[in-house]
């Protein structure tokens, strides 16, 4: 075991995406991990006085550092995963930690000046490789009835989307998961095909329904699926795998449910069923809102693909979707076409907390709106690097506002 009941030195250390991911993936034994878990939050407080003390109030227009790496612990899935994120953690931080449980230990004592600079790094690193690319919108995730192609580099194909589409549509009964409404354009086909007599999967006629109850209906992947993208070699770049070692502390071993290489690849029903715990149908308005992790699903103990749908929209914006709401997700006969997954549906929640409680979701969403605008701002507010960094190589056309 480290010898931790002593003054630490820090090494010349690797740049934090060297360390996720690198980290071992054996268990911590209980008293490791209680030696682990005092040191850690020891770290996280002292940082998080100085953070809470820098910032602005509500209004900030960034986020905080500590309590982003704080929920990312708080929010992992399982003892394993949290054993990886503190791996990864005090690697960053080239600190020991894994002490033999007695007392005293987690009690190192480090030099906070000389640790800031690491662990804000880590921080940035959550958000750089991961956090920051999660909330934009899934522009490769297409209409219900879209026949668009696919882009380069995409993991799937325009008949692979397609097929993957339609097995959602059928599992949902053409109906967004959440507020139920009919897909409006599939309403149109069955009319031209039947009149009068078209009719739902209860096989009530649609003629006799609510027109406020049709919506334009999209297909969403329930975490990014430009995660797990692959470029012209079709292998993953070093960013999205560091971002997948990312998702594996949040979960360890999930990252196999959005894997690249099998998405939208229906090479039998088998696959095809499989792929759709990847997705569920969304009106287009609730696919932006779950898509940037201001809705998400709770489980209701006790109960099979049922979830409350809670929202960390405004009250307005709420009430406007109608949430909060508890559904059944619907299950095709014989389970034929498989459910969301309730495994993705808990790291997309995971993730929807990380975001708001850290501040993060509303930092990352300044960042994109000055992107959108070309803004650079008079006051300095506005974040030069992350702009740069999120333009994906293109050139900004900076204008300056006061």
């Amino acid at each position: 075991m480290e010898d931790i009941g002593r003054r630490h030195t820090l090494p010349l250390q690797s740049p934090p995406e060297a360390i996720i991911g690198c980290s071992s993936k054996s268990p911590l034994n209980a008293a490791e991990r209680a030696s682990a878990r005092r040191l850690f939050y020891r770290i996280v407080e002292h940082f998080e006085v100085i953070s809470d003390r820098a910032r602005h109030g509500p209004g900030s227009q960034t986020y905080s550092k500590p309590r982003l790496i704080r929920c990312t612990y708080e929010y992992t899935l399982s003892d394993e995963s949290r054993d990886l994120f503190l791996r990864s953690f005090f690697g960053a931080l080239a600190l020991p930690a894994f002490g033999d449980g007695t007392e005293g230990d987690g009690e190192l004592e480090v030099d906070y000046e000389e640790l800031m600079p690491l662990f804000d790094g880590f921080a940035e690193c959550l958000m750089d490789k991961f956090f920051s690319a999660s909330p934009v919108y899934d522009s490769a995730v297409l209409p219900a009835q879209d026949a668009g192609g696919s882009t380069p580099g995409s993991a799937g194909t325009t008949d692979r989307l397609a097929s993957l589409r339609g097995a959602c549509l059928v599992r949902d009964r053409y109906r967004c998961v959440i507020t139920r409404k009919f897909d409006s354009s599939e309403h149109e086909i069955r009319y031209k095909q039947h009149g009068g007599n078209a009719r739902d999967e209860d096989g009530a006629l649609l003629h006799e329904q609510d027109p406020s109850q049709f919506d334009t209906l999209e297909v969403a992947h329930i975490l990014p699926h430009s995660l797990t993208e692959t470029n012209a070699q079709r292998t993953l770049d070093e960013p999205r795998q560091t971002a997948l070692a990312i998702l594996n502390m949040l979960d360890n071993g999930v990252a196999h449910l959005i894997n690249g290489a099998d998405m939208d690849r229906p090479r039998n029903a088998l696959t095809l069923s499989a792929l759709t715990l990847s997705a569920l149908t969304l009106s287009a308005r609730l696919h932006e809102f779950f898509g940037a992790f201001n809705v998400y699903f709770d489980p209701v103990p006790g109960e099979p693909n049922t979830y409350r749908i809670q929202s960390f929209l405004s009250p307005l914006m709420t009430r406007s979707i109608g949430c909060p709401v508890t559904r059944t997700l619907f299950v095709t006969a014989n389970r034929t076409i498989e459910p969301p997954s309730a495994r993705l549906l808990a790291v997309h929640r995971a993730i929807a907390h990380i975001l708001h409680l850290s501040g993060a979701g509303n930092y990352i969403d300044t960042v994109l709106r000055d992107m959108d605008d070309c803004v650079v701002r008079s006051d300095g507010s506005s974040d030069l690097g992350r702009i740069v960094s999120l333009s994906l190589g293109g050139w900004l056309n900076s204008a300056v506002y006061s």
